[in-house]
């Protein structure tokens, strides 16, 4: 990333600038860049017409007379002006020419996708129709900025190689008159791409004020055509009306942390709110990088009976790094508004055990940080070290289960809807399981989680399982037997997050998901065997949706404060969702001991959950009547009515199970006491009902080939 400061000293002449583009008499500005790229580090800027004629020191403070050491823009470094983020809208950008719609201008943003089926409006880059030096890609800022530096891309496509190598800038304020940016008394040739995927910054020579930029390209790949993506960093020109910085009033920590400032932020919290925090580690990265958890409960290092269990994972993935900031953002949030009495606050971390992951990948994130947000491109720390998608690395346990359903309706018989175990070859030390994966799978199976949220980068949408299809379709809508609640989890994100909520937003890369209200079934999108999503639908009781956060995986740091706002609701709400549908207590009716691993079936719903180890347990459904029944072993059956209402308080559903007769005689008899005289009836009783039942059974079998004798005969 450039790292630039400037220094402007200007003399303007009383005559103002009455045309656009104009000179204005007796004008000289100087920049001065410090930067690490090889260009001179100081130039002289003579065309004056590039100068916004409102620049006068008089009317800007911080802009003072030669000599003075003021800076024309506040920031050490300008940021993007939005093209990857959005903020530049598809009509600030044309070109001299396109190869046809979907390769238009507005497709020329960094780091955007194509889709699968290239020759579609959405392809992944902007081509331009002729393959000569006179072609060009333009972008209006609207208003006039310090232009610092361009960042370039080739395209983005599965069956074609295209990229700029080399290219010329050119400046305007009214888009008629053009300049080019000049290194010293030549012409500036910028060094461009030598692949397809590697973002390159070209830095201005001298940062350069104007309203219009556009890119030239020079030469290009010999086997491709001229295709780009693009980045432009600026600054803001003071005392223009444009709107009012976006941000936030919360004055958190509004920067990207790397492992050493991660940990050190998350202290600082546990720190200041020792009562309700504690900071702990699930395991190692292959680099030996700790997974810290920050718990947040009013009694931290403990379930407590009847309380759920909530967490948030982010940063799987680790270039997609907004999940691992609002995490920490919302941890420090979370300890301040506790302090000040906030009731919802207090509410939640009172009734709820929250765990906050916010990095499962810091091996990956530490490879994109080194690039930083405009320079790591689409996939750079995506991956583990040892190149695995941790996405993709969990058990498979959607095809065991729809596998076994199949074969055991040819039998008839049923097989368990939860719980399913690990296969075998998973858990084999030569098995292809990263560090981190296993680190989680061991976190999943210690704590009783209720509901969770895995949150990514590089779209905005929710999505809910399952995340992958029954027969290996590339894409196919695949609900899972709580499709309804998880569209309402989904929903609840997405209706409360704020840059979903635009309805004036245009799509991130190929896909319109305003068309189904932000929200997506994984299977409907993409499949997605071995999520983590479906792992802890099938192998815990835990749901889980993931969430799309932003187009841009790695927003700039000036972004963050608006992304916290846009986030900050949804995070909340969806932790609250935790305490939906029943809850309750299995019990030995006698002892009235917690029943561990007993099991609760809601009818008419294909999948039952267990309960914790002291007998507690979380149903999450809608509003409605259910018929509710407990079961655990050498216990019989119970069933009630349970009603669930509007409002976010789960039902109280409690159950007291008696043992079986036959369950009550092995406890007696091991403890090597007299069975009492009712219990000695009651097992004659059951075994005279199944002599009964066997009985009948077996006449109703020999009457039958009875049958089928006389009739052969």
């Amino acid at each position: 990333k450039p790292r630039s400061l400037c220094s402007l000293s200007a003399e303007f002449s009383a005559a103002g600038l009455d045309v656009p583009g104009s000179p204005l008499a007796g004008s000289q500005v100087t920049h001065t860049a410090h930067t690490a790229s090889t260009y001179p580090q100081s130039a002289l800027y003579p065309p004056s017409r590039y100068l916004h004629p409102d620049l006068h020191p008089d009317l800007h403070p911080g802009l003072q007379r030669r000599g003075a050491s003021s800076c024309l823009c506040p920031l050490a470094e300008c940021p993007p002006l939005g093209l990857e983020s959005l903020r530049v809208d598809d009509n600030q950008l044309r070109a001299s020419s396109v190869q046809r719609p979907g390769l238009g201008a507005h497709r020329g943003r960094l780091n955007i996708q194509s889709g699968i089926e290239e020759g579609d409006l959405y392809d992944g880059a902007w081509c331009a129709q002729h393959q000569d030096r006179q072609q060009w890609l333009e972008m209006d800022a609207v208003e006039m900025t310090l232009f610092t530096a361009v960042i370039l891309q080739g395209r983005s496509s599965v069956w074609s190689w295209d990229w700029v190598e080399t290219y010329k800038v050119q400046l305007s304020n009214d888009s008629i008159h053009w300049v080019p940016c000049m290194n010293g008394s030549q012409e500036m040739v910028f060094e461009g791409n030598r692949d397809q995927y590697t973002p390159v910054l070209g830095a201005l020579a001298t940062p350069t004020v104007a309203r219009y930029l556009r890119i030239n390209p020079q030469t290009w790949y010999i086997n491709g055509t001229v295709c780009l993506r693009a980045e432009i960093l600026g600054c803001r020109v003071p005392g223009q009306r444009h709107e009012a910085d976006s941000g936030s009033k919360d004055g958190l920590d509004f920067r990207h942390h790397n492992y050493m400032e991660m940990r050190k932020l998350m202290r600082e919290v546990s720190q200041q709110c020792p009562d309700i925090t504690r900071i702990y580690t699930i395991g190692k990265s292959y680099n030996g990088l700790k997974l810290y958890v920050m718990e947040i409960s009013d009694n931290p290092g403990k379930h407590e009976l009847g309380e759920p269990e909530f967490r948030y994972i982010a940063n799987m993935h680790g270039n997609e790094v907004l999940g691992r900031e609002l995490l920490l953002n919302l941890m420090q949030y979370m300890c301040r508004e506790y302090k000040r009495g906030n009731q919802r606050i207090v509410r939640l971390v009172t009734e709820t055990r929250i765990h906050l992951l916010p990095s499962m990948n810091p091996d990956g994130y530490e490879t994109a940080y080194e690039k930083g947000s405009e320079l790591s491109g689409w996939a750079l720390g995506r991956y583990s070290v040892e190149g695995i998608d941790l996405n993709h690395n969990f058990p498979d346990l959607n095809n065991i289960l729809w596998d076994a359903q199949e074969v055991a309706a040819w039998g008839k018989t049923k097989v368990p809807n939860h719980y399913v175990p690990i296969p075998e070859y998973y858990t084999k030390e030569e098995a292809m399981v990263a560090p981190e994966t296993r680190a989680v799978i061991s976190w999943m199976q210690d704590i009783p989680f209720v509901l969770s949220a895995s949150l990514h980068g590089g779209e905005l949408v929710v999505v809910y399982p399952h995340d992958c299809t029954k027969d290996w379709a590339p894409k196919e809508y695949t609900a899972s037997p709580d499709d309804s609640f998880f569209r309402w989890l989904a929903t609840v994100y997405a209706s409360t997050n704020l840059a979903m909520l635009n309805p004036d937003r245009r799509m991130c890369h190929v896909d319109d998901f305003q068309r189904t209200r932000n929200i997506v079934n994984g299977g409907a999108w993409h499949t997605v065997p071995g999520s983590m999503g479906d792992f802890s639908y099938f192998h815990t009781n835990c749901f889980e949706v993931t969430v799309e956060l932003s187009c841009d995986k790695y927003p700039h740091v000036s972004e963050l404060p608006q992304e916290w706002e846009n986030n900050k609701e949804s995070l909340l709400i969806y932790m609250e969702q935790v305490h939906r549908g029943i809850k309750g207590v299995v019990r030995d009716k006698m002892t009235r001991r917690g029943l561990a691993d007993a099991i609760i079936k809601v009818e008419d719903h294909d999948h039952d959950i267990r309960t914790a180890a002291d007998g507690d347990y979380w149903r999450l459904l809608n509003p409605g009547e259910y018929r509710v029944v407990a079961w655990a072993e050498g216990y019989l059956p119970a069933a009630r009515s349970c009603r669930v209402g509007m409002e976010a308080r789960a039902t109280p559903c409690d159950f007291h199970l008696v043992k079986t007769p036959l369950q009550r005689l092995k406890d007696i008899r091991a403890k090597g006491g007299k069975v009492p005289q009712d219990l000695q009836l009651r097992l004659r009783a059951l075994r005279f009902r199944k002599l009964r039942v066997t009985t009948k059974v077996l006449n109703q079998r020999r009457e039958k080939q009875q049958q089928q004798q006389r009739r052969k005969a």
